[in-house]
């Protein structure tokens, strides 16, 4: 019996994770397989999850990462702080099936701000208000750094974010990492880039862009051009993928 995971989201034309785990499990001889399952809603879920019994485990991508949660039996303690699923591991008894949310989002975001900042701290200038930017807050509070949060919309109820329009010198000069969380600029819309004033960019900044597809991004480009640290979301991807992976064989006791 094969098991079965995927990813739902949508659209899901610029994913990686098939490949990934397809290749995953070939390497490594696992009896698995993994499908990509766009949704148009999320209450779709429930239906694909009935009609596919060896579904162990979900990922969970734009725009579904917090409108996934009530739909789940459980949350993690991390996912239930952030606010935001993108693992869903699936346990089953007869006909009932066991939902928990998990983000893995956050232990690689974790590991990577780390190794690409070295352990620094200070202020952030963090770019998006969806499940992946939720997750990116919580890690860098967590570490001590103090975060601007840059939104396209207001924010109803909501006094600490800033609208693009307000990024200016000042905030530019403060914040030290600037951190992309948005989809602006992914494959195949790859000549459009979130709304950061380039020519305040500089050599003391580190950019880390969430997209990863294509590997160096329009965002990453203009950072590269002032002599920024870059880094784009495929080591992120990677990192986040194999917590995932962990998850679900310790939940389905592989």
């Amino acid at each position: 019996m094969l098991h079965q995971y995927g990813l739902i989201g949508f659209p899901l034309g610029h994913s990686f994770s098939k490949r990934y785990f397809t290749e995953k499990f070939a390497t490594e001889g696992i009896p698995a397989e993994y499908e990509l399952y766009p949704l148009t809603a999320i209450d779709q879920m429930i239906d694909l999850i009935s009609g596919h019994p060896d579904l162990k485990g979900l990922n969970v991508t734009i725009p579904f990462k917090k409108e996934v949660i009530p739909f789940l039996d459980e949350l993690s303690e991390e996912a239930r702080a952030i606010g935001a699923v993108n693992t869903i591991s699936i346990t089953r008894s007869g006909q009932s099936a066991h939902l928990k949310g998990w983000n893995t989002d956050a232990g690689a975001f974790e590991s990577e701000i780390r190794e690409f900042t070295g352990g620094m701290t200070g202020n952030a200038l963090l770019l998006g208000n969806g499940g992946a930017a939720a997750a990116a807050i919580y890690v860098l509070k967590k570490l001590g750094w103090n975060v601007i949060r840059a939104v396209r919309k207001p924010l109803a109820g909501n006094d600490d974010t800033l609208l693009y329009s307000a990024i200016g010198r000042e905030i530019m000069q403060s914040v030290r990492l600037i951190v992309n969380a948005t989809p602006a600029g992914m494959f195949p819309e790859s000549d459009t880039m979130p709304p950061v004033p380039v020519e305040l960019i500089t050599s003391q900044h580190f950019i880390f862009d969430m997209v990863y597809n294509p590997e160096v991004t329009r965002l990453m480009k203009e950072g590269l051009n002032k002599g920024a640290s870059v880094r784009n979301g495929l080591g992120m991807l990677h990192r986040q993928a194999e917590l995932a992976w962990k998850i679900w064989t310790e939940s389905s006791g592989m």
